[in-house]
């Protein structure tokens, strides 16, 4: 989890609220808000909070929630309000003169872009971004303490399937950099998923819960992530990101977030190994290693090999086994959603080098089906006779390039292997003089690809 604890420390802030203050907490009858509210009263022994919803006191557990801060010695007010409606929120600040915002509310209805209505959009972005403007507007005059925005990493690193959520989310981060601006108090949240199984995370599957550690990403305990909040709102950032990561926990097959390859790394000796062509990718070689085993087969062991294969990943994306896929079962039955489709088609297009639409698991809607189609795009190459398929070690040396551009040169040279890829090239490191700088500085520009192409290209004069 990002630290953010020094940042405050240096600053010399403290939690910007207590006994005096009055918090109002939108989506604060329940999930994440409830959560909230119990930490604000029994850690920073807030003096009163406003925890409003659109059913307020009549919403399940709101009861129970009153008495439990009630006995923590916090004034309680309970409150019915639509905070996408300005009018509502306007009455609600005129009757409960706040010190300080935690706009927590929000809805969340999953699809990908295409499937998206008006309706569905505006579901999503009226409580989120709407009721964020609203109470920015109505309070820019008031004395606050802080205006925090509950928001998500949904469109930063995990927003397959999820393009209005992001949406919502990247408006009120928006927003929190505008108030900063204005010199108005300010901070969002992107926060990594809540391993709490109520509000927006309670829809998680365990599938789902697999499927983002395997991206490094596990959820936060409920303690972790109220640390985290108070860390990021006494750091007077206007924009944070309170998340975990985990390299140990990270699938090799799974591509890395491009925001997270600087800080989210595979073990180093997994990566030199892998490097230096003593093991293979976890896909078997990419294209290439696919062509070369489809090519010899007849035509029913080649369907055979690419329905396994589909099998393998629906498998790998669901936690499960392989031979537990139903070929003929609609992926929908087998529990993928929105997300467990993007993923299937990246691991797929990864694999068999073809360029596959988001769509995919929607257009073929079984291991069949998806079998068949990929099957008849790959055919044309393997049919070809005159472009054979390549040899092992032209393969090798492809995979080895696919592998080295993922990787951050200052990773190449803590790895020792910088040295090695420049000698190739024709660069000398330790030269000394101008030439030697203007190199240098050269290099830093340089992608990895480029390096990789430069040695390949010395290395064959």
């Amino acid at each position: 989890m990002p630290r953010l604890t020094t940042v405050a420390e240096e600053s010399g802030r403290t939690a910007p609220w207590g006994a005096e203050d009055t918090v109002l907490v939108t989506g604060g009858t329940s999930g994440l808000g409830a959560l909230l509210a119990r930490h604000l009263a029994r850690e920073h022994k807030v003096g009163a909070l406003v925890l409003t919803s659109r059913r307020g006191p009549a919403a399940e557990g709101a009861a129970e929630l009153r008495a439990e801060l009630t006995a923590l010695g916090c004034q309680v007010s309970l409150v019915a309000c639509d905070v996408s409606d300005r009018a509502a929120v306007a009455a609600l600040l005129d009757a409960h003169p706040v010190t300080a915002v935690v706009h927590a509310a929000g809805v969340m209805d999953n699809g990908l872009v295409g499937a998206l209505t008006p309706d569905r959009v505006d579901a999503v972005l009226k409580p989120k971004a709407d009721g964020a403007w609203h109470l920015h507007e109505l309070t820019r005059d008031r004395p606050l303490s802080a205006f925090v925005l509950f928001s998500s990493v949904a469109g930063l690193l995990v927003a397959a399937g999820q393009a209005n959520y992001a949406t919502a989310n990247r408006f009120v981060e928006a927003l929190a950099a505008h108030r900063a601006a204005q010199g108005l108090p300010a901070t969002s949240l992107a926060f990594g998923l809540w391993a709490t199984a109520t509000g927006m995370g309670g829809g998680v599957s365990d599938a789902d819960l697999a499927q983002l550690g395997s991206r490094g990403m596990p959820p936060m305990t409920d303690e972790q992530g109220c640390a985290a909040f108070d860390e990021a709102v006494a750091s007077g950032l206007p924009a944070t990101v309170p998340m975990l990561l985990d390299s140990t926990l990270l699938d090799p097959s799974v591509p890395v977030p491009p925001l997270l390859r600087e800080v989210l790394r595979p073990a180093a000796p997994t990566i030199a190994r892998t490097v230096l062509g003593q093991s293979a990718p976890a896909d078997g070689g990419g294209a290439a290693a696919l062509e070369r085993k489809l090519a010899p087969l007849g035509a029913a062991q080649r369907e055979r090999a690419v329905r396994d294969l589909v099998r393998e990943q629906v498998a790998a994306v669901r936690h499960t086994e392989a031979r537990a896929i139903d070929p003929h079962r609609g992926f929908t039955e087998l529990g993928l959603d929105s997300l467990a489709a993007i993923d299937l088609r990246n691991r797929l297009q990864s694999i068999t080098g073809l360029r596959l639409p988001a769509t995919l698991m929607f257009d073929y809607p079984n291991a069949a089906v998806l079998a068949e189609f990929l099957l008849a795009e790959l055919e044309p190459a393997l049919a070809d006779p005159a472009e054979p398929a390549p040899a092992p070690a032209d393969a090798d040396d492809e995979d080895v390039r696919r592998l080295v551009h993922a990787i951050p040169v200052e990773r190449l040279r803590e790895a020792g292997l910088l040295d090695t890829l420049l000698e190739l090239a024709g660069e000398t490191p330790g030269e000394d003089g101008q030439a030697a700088e203007d190199r240098t500085e050269a290099i830093k520009t340089m992608s990895v690809e480029d390096l990789v192409r430069a040695a390949m290209a010395a290395d064959a004069d």
